[in-house]
Parts: structure tokens; sequence; C-alpha cells
């Protein structure tokens, strides 16, 4: 039996890793994901957390990955491929966050992106109670951003955020859970231009201010917009620069699939409206 010799590879693609559940209906979740790292042209792996049966009308049903698979599925992909930035989506049980906090802590994985995924845009809830606090002790200091829509802000902090004067108040009650940045999306408050807040310690909060995309197409914008800013991580991008550009991207993907029908509910993102070509980093980059 003969071998082949290959040469070594003169360069890699730029690598993120989605830890995220599944969406059957390709518009959410690990899907979002996949497709919005592929858009900007880097190379997409998944750990998949748990699988749902969903569809652009709701969740019908998810089916948990116990976490020693999901630890396995870790050790594959990073210790093969390895990786340059993290998005991290649902996590709806205490220890799937513990077996994402080992690995973190293990293998150094850098850039992490948190989307702290609780309920869908149908309103259903996707993540047990008694996993935030989980979630807030042993991920937020790992982050280095979290992402959550004024929903999820709303149970993380415990109280309403109603109107754009809350936002400021509130991304500094988050900080104090231990986040060291936190982007609060605004889509959820009325009005024809939607804010999205960047706070830091000891720094001045900066926003992103955009016209209201009129459309029943909002399905995993959050996703989107998180791995999106994990994309833009993972290249090198500073966390202002990776925002702006994945508020940019994820503004003109609302704008291209507007007027496209999917399904009979919440239909997604046009992901694929510019695709970039594959990013490739060469050795010592």
């Amino acid at each position: 039996m003969t071998s082949t010799s290959f040469p070594a590879p003169a360069s890699r693609y730029v690598r993120v890793l989605s830890v995220a559940g599944s969406d059957s209906g390709g518009g959410a979740g690990i899907q979002a994901d996949l497709k919005t790292f592929a858009a900007l042209g880097c190379y997409g792996m998944t750990a998949i957390t748990a699988l749902t049966a969903q569809n652009t009308q709701g969740v019908s049903g998810i089916h948990a990955v116990p976490p020693a698979f999901l630890k396995a599925q870790l050790q594959a992909v990073i210790e093969d491929i390895g990786v340059d930035a993290v998005k991290l989506g649902m996590l709806h049980a205490p220890e799937v966050v513990e077996v994402v906090a080992w690995a973190i802590d293990h293998y150094r994985l850098p850039r992490v992106v948190l989307d702290p995924v609780m309920v869908a845009t149908s309103g259903d809830r996707l993540i047990a109670q008694e996993t935030v606090q989980v979630m807030v002790r042993e991920l937020f200091p790992r982050a280095a951003v979290i992402t959550p829509n004024l929903d999820e802000a709303a149970l993380l902090v415990g109280h309403a955020i109603s109107s754009a004067a809350d936002m400021e108040a509130a991304a500094a009650e988050l900080l104090a859970l231990g986040a060291p940045a936190v982007l609060l999306k605004g889509g959820h408050l009325p009005g024809d231009e939607v804010v999205d807040l960047l706070a830091r310690p000891g720094a001045a909060p900066q926003c992103w201010t955009a016209r209201r995309v009129a459309s029943r197409n909002l399905h995993g914008t959050g996703c989107t917009l998180s791995s999106a800013i994990a994309c833009g991580l993972a290249r090198g991008d500073a966390l202002a620069q990776a925002v702006e550009a994945a508020h940019a991207f994820v503004q003109s993907a609302m704008r291209a699939g507007a007027q496209v029908m999917v399904g009979h509910g919440h239909g997604p993102l046009n992901h694929g409206f510019a695709p970039l070509p594959a990013q490739v980093i060469r050795p010592g980059a």
C-alpha cells in the first residue's frame, strides 16, 4: 500500500466555530450562523447543543444533545482544525453551559461572542430558567462581548426595558454582572429607527442607528449579528469595528430578503446578497 504525501499548506482559512442549536427551518441557529460565516468569507464549524423541530411559524419540539456528545464535538473540531473566534448561541441547560466553559478554558478559545438566546422570534422560550444564572456566572466573564436583545436583557436584569433611554442603564447593569462588553440590541422598541448600543467599562457608549426595515422576514437576525461580529473579530478587527461591519451586514441582509416569501410566518434574512471570497491567512500573519 502506497501513501501519498502532500506539500505543507501555505495558508489557512479564517476559522469561526458556532456552538448553538439547530433550526430545522434554516432561518436561525446553526444554519444562520453557517450562512453568515460563508457570506463573510470565513470557514464555519459547529458544535450542536440541541435539535429543534422548527419552521417560520414557531418551535414545536426541542431535542437536547447529551453534554458528553457536545464535548466530543468540541474536542473533534478544536483539536484538528483550530478556532479564531467563537459564537455561542442556544445553551439550554446548566450542564451544557459548563461544558462550553470547560472548552473555553481548556483550549484557551479566543474572541468569544455570547448571544444569550432565550426566546425565539415567535415567542417560544428556548432556555430553562435555572440555566440563566449559570450562564451569567460561567460565560459572561469568559466572553469578549454579549449581544442580548431587549427581551433577553430584561430577563437578565429582572425588569422591563421600555425605552431607548433605559438602554444605557440596562447595559451598565449587564456589565455589572461580569460581561466585559455589551451590545444591547434595540430592535424590539417601537419607532421608525432602531438603535444598538455598545457599552464597555470606562468608555462612553457607542450607538448605531438604522431605519427600521418593514419586513416579516426577521427570523435569525440576532444569530446573524453575533455571527458576523465573530467573523470580524476572527479577522482581527477591534470590537467596535466588528460591530459596525456586522450591523451593516445585517441591515443589508434584511433589506435584501424583505420581499422574499419563505414559509407562512417569520422568514429569514437574505444572507447571500453579496458573498465575500474566502478569507485566507498566511503563515505568521
